[in-house]
């Protein structure tokens, strides 16, 4: 039963980091063309700034709409703060750096405690997928070239 366990997690991170790898590859090779970069940054641009992202009954719909109250909002300040890094670089660990900032800015640093962090850990995940289904959802329905 023990070792049943043991392998069932490793299992799971050894999926999980191989997901993260491939994604990984698949943005360096995005973001080492310029032309699909620039294609993507339009694409994400017109579903947000258009107000195409459709999330039902979400606070994230009416701040897609008001750029001033984006700061309000971590999940749409960390989205925001990464399509502005496709103006300036193409080395997915300045992507990656950007997030880990954030995350410690608005995740680690006010969790006062383990129980808060798990808290405030989940609830960011949660709105995260949350905000990313809706990007990704908009960018399928507007038939962006970028979507693939």
């Amino acid at each position: 039963s023990s070792s049943l366990t043991e392998v069932t997690v490793f299992v799971k991170r050894l999926r999980r980091k191989t997901y993260l790898s491939n994604m990984a590859k698949t943005m360096r090779i995005v973001l080492n063309n310029n032309s699909k970069v620039t294609v993507l940054k339009s694409d994400l641009h017109a579903v947000i700034d258009q107000g195409f992202v459709d999330i039902h009954g979400n606070p994230f719909q009416k701040k897609f709409r008001n750029p001033d109250e984006l700061e309000h909002d971590i999940e749409l300040k960390c989205l925001n703060d990464l399509i502005s890094l496709l103006d300036t670089s193409t080395d997915i660990r300045i992507f990656l750096n950007c997030m880990s900032s954030n995350l410690q800015a608005f995740v680690i640093q006010p969790s006062k405690n383990k129980e808060e962090f798990k808290k405030l850990a989940a609830n960011f995940q949660l709105r995260w997928n949350f905000l990313l289904t809706g990007v990704s959802k908009a960018m399928t329905l507007c038939r962006t070239v970028s979507f693939g």
